[in-house]
C-alpha cells in the first residue's frame, strides 16, 4: 500500500547527501564513483542507507593527468542528481549536504530542477506543492571555490547515445567528423552499441559509464515508499561534463528536439521532457559555465529540428532500421513491445515516410491495428487531457504526420483500425509543410556544427 506523502515527511525528516568516493585505475581507463546517502527518521536516527556506484569505462582516452580538485567538484555534482532517485522515496522536508559546498544560488539552480524535474513523478503521486515549500537545504558550508575547469582539446565532440531515431540522426550528421567524435552510453543496451556501430564505430571510440542503483531502493518502493519518474537526461548531463572532463574534449552534441518543450499536459508546467527541454539546457549550461567551467559546450545538435523533420531525415537512413529501439517497455530485452505510446508514436511518425509494408516490418506488427492502443492513439492526437508520460512529439506534428500518412498511402484504401475515426482538419494538412520548413532555436550550437546541419 502507497504511503502517505505528509506521513513520510512527517516520519523521514532529513534527508543526507553524506558523501562520495572516486578511484582511478589509469591501467584499464576506469573511474569508480560512488556515493552514500541516508534517510533519517525522526529521532535523527539512520533508517536507510544507499550507496549507488557507476563505473566509467573510457579505455585509452582518459587523460593522464587528472586535477582531483576539479574531479572532485565533477563527482560531487553527479551526486547532487543522483540523488534524486533516492530521495523522492521520502521527500524529506531538509536535504542535509555534509558532502561539499553549495553556494545560496546553487541551492536555488538545484531546487528548481528537483521540483521542475519531478513535476510527472509529484502530479502522479497526487502531491500538490509549492516549490518553496518542496525541501530546504541544510548545507555544510557555503564557501564554494571558484575556478574554471580548462579544456584543451576544442574541436572534440561527445555524442550521448541512447539507441532510437534521434542520436542515430546526430551520428549521421556527423558522420564526416568521426575522427573527433567519441560516443556516450550509460547502461549499454544491443540498440545503442549497434547505433554507434553502424555509424563507424568501433569498440575503441565508446566511452562506457555503467550505473547501478542501489536494489534496497527497490525494496522500499515495494513497500510502498514514492517512486515515479527522474529527470534521466538531467542526470546524463552531469555524467557528460565529467567524462568531457576526463576525456579531454568541449563538445557535448545532445539529440533533444524542439518539440520536447511542449507540456505533457497542456497548460500546466508537467513536462515529461523537462531535462530535453530548452529551458533546462540553458540552466544547465549557466550552472556549468559559473560553477565548473567555461570550456565544456553542452547543447543539442538538434534543437533547430522538430520530431517530424528528425523523422524525415531518419527515414532515409535505412542502414538503422533493424537496429534502432525507442520502447523504454522493451529497452532490457531490447524489442519493440508494440503495446505503449512511445512504440505508437515512433511508428505513427514515421508512416508518414516509410511505406506500411517497411514499417511493419521494422516493429513485427501493424500497430494501427491495435485495438488495445486506442486509448494512447487519442491522447497523442490530443483528444484527452494529457499526452502520454513518454519522450514523444507534440500534438500538432502527430497530427500533421497523420494526415499526410493517410493522403500518402491509403487514397481509395480502407484505412487502419486507429485512422478511422481521426478527422483530419485543413490546419493538420498545412501544418506538415509548414513543420518540415521549420527552424528552430539554435543559439547554443557551434557555427561549424550549424553548417553541417545546413543552418
Amino acid at each position: 500500500m502507497k504511503k502517505s506523502f505528509k506521513q513520510l515527511r512527517l516520519h523521514y525528516p532529513v534527508f543526507e547527501y553524506a558523501s562520495y568516493e572516486w578511484k582511478i585505475n589509469h591501467k584499464t581507463g576506469e573511474v569508480l564513483v560512488s556515493f552514500v546517502f541516508h534517510i533519517l527518521d525522526d529521532n535523527k536516527k539512520i533508517f536507510q542507507t544507499f550507496k549507488p556506484t557507476s563505473t566509467f569505462q573510457l579505455s585509452n582516452h582518459l587523460q593522464k593527468e587528472i586535477n582531483l580538485k576539479w574531479l572532485d567538484i565533477l563527482v560531487f555534482s553527479i551526486g547532487m542528481v543522483e540523488m534524486i532517485s533516492y530521495w523522492k522515496c521520502t521527500c524529506s522536508p531538509i536535504i542535509k549536504v555534509t558532502s561539499g559546498a553549495l553556494s545560496c544560488e546553487q541551492e536555488t539552480w538545484w531546487k528548481k530542477l528537483y521540483f521542475f524535474g519531478l513535476q510527472e513523478f509529484l502530479y502522479l503521486n497526487n502531491i500538490s506543492i509549492l516549490q518553496e515549500e518542496l525541501f530546504t537545504f541544510d548545507v555544510s558550508s557555503k564557501d564554494t571555490p571558484s575556478f574554471n575547469i580548462p579544456i584543451k582539446n576544442t574541436s572534440g565532440n561527445i555524442i550521448p547515445i541512447g539507441g532510437g531515431k534521434d542520436s542515430s540522426v546526430t551520428l549521421n550528421i556527423l558522420k564526416d567528423n568521426q575522427e573527433n567524435n567519441l560516443c556516450l552510453i550509460i547502461n549499454p543496451r544491443e540498440a545503442s552499441r549497434t547505433s554507434a556501430k553502424t555509424a563507424g564505430y568501433d569498440k575503441k571510440k565508446l566511452l562506457i559509464i555503467n550505473r547501478k542503483i542501489d536494489k534496497k531502493l527497490l525494496v522500499l518502493n515495494s513497500q510502498g515508499f514514492l517512486n515515479g519518474h527522474t529527470p534521466f537526461s538531467a542526470m546524463l548531463a552531469f555524467y557528460s561534463i565529467c567524462a568531457a572532463y576526463l576525456t579531454n574534449n568541449k563538445n557535448i552534441a545532445l539529440s533533444n528536439e524542439s518539440s520536447a518543450d511542449e507540456p505533457t499536459i497542456h497548460g500546466s508546467i508537467i513536462n515529461h521532457q523537462y531535462s530535453k527541454s530548452l529551458e533546462f539546457e540553458n540552466d544547465f549550461r549557466e550552472y556549468v559555465s559559473d560553477h565548473i567551467s567555461k570550456d565544456i559546450n553542452y547543447f543539442s545538435l538538434l534543437r533547430p529540428l522538430n520530431e517530424l523533420q528528425i523523422t524525415n531525415l531518419f527515414s532515409r537512413t535505412p542502414q538503422y532500421f533493424n537496429q534502432f529501439k525507442s520502447c523504454n517497455v522493451g529497452s532490457k530485452s531490447d524489442i519493440w513491445c508494440c503495446s505503449c505510446p512511445k512504440c505508437l508514436f515512433v511508428y505513427i511518425m514515421l508512416g508518414s515516410f516509410i511505406s506500411p509494408s517497411v514499417l511493419q516490418n521494422i516493429f513485427g506488427e501493424n500497430l494501427l491495428q491495435k485495438s488495445e492502443l486506442t486509448e494512447y492513439f487519442d491522447q497523442l492526437i490530443g483528444d484527452r487531457q494529457t499526452k502520454p508520460f513518454e519522450c514523444v512529439g507534440t500534438v500538432q506534428e502527430i497530427r500533421a504526420s497523420i494526415s499526410e500518412t493517410i493522403g500518402k498511402w491509403y487514397k481509395g484504401k480502407p484505412l487502419p483500425l486507429l485512422f478511422q475515426n481521426f478527422k483530419i482538419t485543413d490546419s493538420d494538412q498545412k501544418k506538415y509543410l509548414e513543420l518540415l520548413k521549420e527552424k528552430g532555436n539554435m543559439e547554443n550550437i557551434p557555427k561549424d556544427l550549424l553548417a553541417v546541419l545546413g543552418f
